[in-house]
Order: C-alpha cells, then sequence, then structure tokens
C-alpha cells in the first residue's frame, strides 16, 4: 500500500507539470535567494577579472635569480620602464651587527661590470661606516694577480667602494674568471688595519651572472672622476673655517 500511494504522488505530479529546477524539498527558491546567488556569482567574476588584470603586472618584476655563488633581483618601474638590479654575494664581507653590513656587489660602472663594496642604507647606527668616504680604502685580489685598492664614496644613503675608472677593464677581467676573492677593509671607519686578515669568498657562476646583469641593465657612459663632490664639499668647508 505505501508504496502504491509513492506511485500516485508521482503520476500526479507529473500530470501538475514538475520544475526541474525546484529543489529535493518540492518548493522552488524564493526571488531574493535567486538575487543573492546571482550578486554572489557577480562577484565571483569580478574578482577573477581582477585577478587576470593583475597579472602582466606581476610578470614585469623578475624574480630572484642564482648563479653559483651569486643572487641577482631587479625591480622594474612600471612607470619609466626602467630596470633597477643589484647583483650581489650570497655571503657577506661583513655580517649585519650594530651598523648595515658590508658586501660584495657587481655593478655597471662606467660600462664596466666591476666588483663594488657596499653598506646600503646607512643610518645613525651606520655613521662609523660612513667615514669610510673620508679615509677610506677597500684591498681587493682575484686568485694570485696583484691586489689593488678602491676607494670610497657616499651615493645617497650608500657607501661604495669601486675600482678607479683606469682599473675597470682590469677588474671586470679578473672577476669574472676567479675562483676566490680577497677583500681587507682598511682605514678610517673601517674597523680594521692595513695588517687585518682578509675576508675570503668563494666564487662562482660569475660570468653567467654578469651576462645575465648585462642583458638586463644596458652599458651606462664613462662618469667623472667619482666621490670627487664630496671631497671637493669637504675641502670648501675646510677653507671656509680657516
Amino acid at each position: 500500500m505505501r508504496i502504491a500511494a509513492i506511485l500516485e504522488r508521482l503520476r500526479s505530479g507529473r500530470k501538475r507539470g514538475h520544475r526541474p529546477d525546484r529543489p529535493p524539498g518540492g518548493t522552488a527558491p524564493s526571488t531574493r535567494a535567486r538575487r543573492h546567488a546571482s550578486a554572489a556569482a557577480g562577484a565571483a567574476s569580478g574578482l577573477a577579472a581582477l585577478l587576470l588584470l593583475a597579472l602582466p603586472a606581476a610578470a614585469q618584476v623578475p624574480t630572484a635569480q642564482e648563479f653559483g655563488t651569486w643572487t641577482l633581483g631587479c625591480i622594474t618601474d612600471r612607470m619609466t620602464d626602467r630596470t633597477a638590479c643589484r647583483l650581489q654575494h650570497k655571503e657577506w664581507v661583513e655580517r649585519p651587527g650594530s651598523g648595515p653590513g658590508m658586501a660584495l656587489e657587481i655593478q655597471d660602472r662606467g660600462g664596466r661590470l666591476v666588483p663594488v663594496v657596499t653598506a646600503r642604507d646607512l643610518g645613525l647606527d651606520g655613521a662609523s661606516r660612513g667615514l669610510m668616504a673620508l679615509a677610506g680604502r677597500v684591498q681587493i685580489r682575484f686568485d694570485r694577480h696583484p691586489m689593488f685598492e678602491m676607494s670610497c664614496a657616499l651615493e645617497g644613503r650608500n657607501l661604495v667602494c669601486f675600482p678607479h675608472p683606469d682599473l675597470g677593464e682590469r677588474a671586470e677581467r679578473e672577476l669574472a674568471e676567479a675562483s676566490t676573492v680577497l677583500i681587507r677593509l682598511t682605514g678610517l671607519g673601517a674597523g680594521g688595519g692595513a695588517q687585518a686578515e682578509p675576508i675570503e669568498l668563494p666564487l662562482s657562476g660569475t660570468r653567467q651572472a654578469m651576462a645575465r646583469l648585462r642583458e638586463l641593465v644596458p652599458p651606462s657612459p664613462p662618469r667623472p672622476a667619482e666621490g670627487s663632490e664630496l671631497r671637493e664639499l669637504l675641502g670648501r668647508l675646510q677653507r671656509l673655517f680657516q
């Protein structure tokens, strides 16, 4: 009897016309429910469209790349299409402590990719590093080649120590071929002396890293005597008080 009653209900439902969009309970969704569902679907579509639009912008900023002992990171300014890159050794020349650390980088200076020792974003805690811009020097030696010295200067809030332009070709060549580098900080603000034990860093993947950096950053024009502006300003101040 129960089965017969169920069959009778099914037959009567087909006669009245069964709507396929009715839920199992037999009650059609209300107008408010349909509106909520439509609004949710629209919001999801809008969010998906925004994500798709954001993908090309994110693709303009390359992720960090590794080449042996080097890490290359670049950021592209979407307003000017200029790419700023930093190619830095994975190990510190001097680790950050009470002040900023000293790092070995490869930079384009006057069209040459040369070694540069830097301390970035100097603040009050890094004032002693800034003194190297006055009388500091960095001695650097690649493999068994004779060492050479690099003078230091302030560029914005960054301390940079770089080869003299006359040594640019030699520094670029020896850097690309070397398997080790010795670095010693000397002079005012260096924290060490001329006889301090140098820091030894291994080098690998340098040539590939330099080639990739050159692809992203075109050669810059030759620079005038770098660091001379600060020394000239200090000279003027000294003469003012004489």
